[in-house]
């Protein structure tokens, strides 16, 4: 238990620092565009949402490099995590990188977080612990591999059908692109918990499990879904989006598909656990949002201190 906790905990820093790592490179990305040649056509869809070369752009800058990295190393973390602790306590620790980018935020977009935002950080972390309190032993994760088609049935659905969706809103869909990006971690971790071949490894049966399909699928269309969220909102709010469908729908199929289970007598103090933390990252995004509003074009003479490349606006 407690390696994995310390496991999910590291995953939920690598996470947290990805994001705000690849949230500064995407509008600095963004500003370089503006300041050489305009809004230069191509960088936007005709709905307003960021356009594949514009996202590629923004990839190449060094701080959305390491982000990905440290995302690429929670990812690994994140897995193992999904094997070692029930899924409702692994995706709910590991989502709590959201307390990590909004205190990143405050250092490198020059976001300042309001009582009400911290008030909310300080119940996600309350919560986390009644939960790491109140966790039971991880289910076994064998189902029949008919199941593992159907994981990867529907994280191909949701990939391909929400990044369609995404594109076609534009700029209006920051929140949708972080709520499908957190749909696609969850099924990740489920499909992490599931997968066949591990222990005892075996490759051959490793590589013919559709669920290292679905965990594939599902890991880069969740990154991908989550650097647009990125680019056409606010970083807070599309991260805690992110967090509501990393964790709501992956931990009610562990209790009720894997097997997943509180210690006796404290199931009570497992669903408080959740709902708080879950209910205290929806706050952070809903206290947050207005974080950027009005912000979008700041004028050279409102921050004359502040980094242009790091003031906390959107990038579109």
């Amino acid at each position: 238990m407690l390696i994995g906790l310390l496991t999910a905990v590291a995953a939920s820093i690598c996470y947290g620092t990805g994001s705000v790592l690849q949230a500064v490179g995407s509008r600095k990305s963004a500003r370089r565009e503006a300041a050489g040649a305009g809004p230069a056509t191509g960088q936007v869809t005709a709905h307003g949402g960021p356009s594949l070369s514009s996202t590629a752009q923004a990839a190449m800058t060094w701080e959305f490099i390491v982000g990905t990295v440290l995302d690429f190393v929670g990812f690994g973390l994140g897995a193992g995590a999904a094997r070692l602790l029930p899924l409702f306590l692994s995706q709910t620790v590991i989502s709590a990188n959201l307390v990590v980018t909004a205190v990143l935020s405050v250092k490198l977009l020059g976001i300042r977080l309001t009582r009400a935002e911290w008030t909310s950080i300080a119940v996600v972390c309350s919560a986390l612990v009644l939960l790491a309190s109140a966790a039971g032993s991880e289910g076994s994760g064998h189902t029949p591999v008919t199941t593992h088609w159907w994981l990867l049935t529907i994280a191909l659905l949701l990939m391909a059908g929400g990044t369609v969706l995404v594109r076609m809103l534009g700029a209006r869909a920051a929140i949708l692109a972080g709520l499908l990006s957190g749909l696609g971690f969850g099924a990740l971790g489920v499909g992490v918990r599931v997968l066949n071949g591990i222990d005892p490894f075996a490759l051959g049966t490793l590589l013919t499990d559709p669920a290292l399909y679905a965990i594939l699928v599902a890991g880069i269309g969740g990154m991908y879904l989550h650097t647009i969220a990125l680019q056409i909102g606010s970083v807070n709010g599309a991260t805690a989006a992110l967090v509501v469908g990393e964790t709501v729908l992956p931990g009610m199929i562990g209790v009720w598909w894997l097997g997943d289970a509180s210690r006796p007598g404290f199931a009570w103090l497992a669903v408080t656990g959740f709902v708080l933390a879950v209910s205290g990252a929806v706050a952070v995004a809903w206290f947050g949002a207005p974080e950027n509003a009005g912000k979008d074009v700041p004028a050279p003479t409102d921050t004359p201190t502040q980094n242009p490349e790091l003031a906390p606006d959107r990038a579109s």
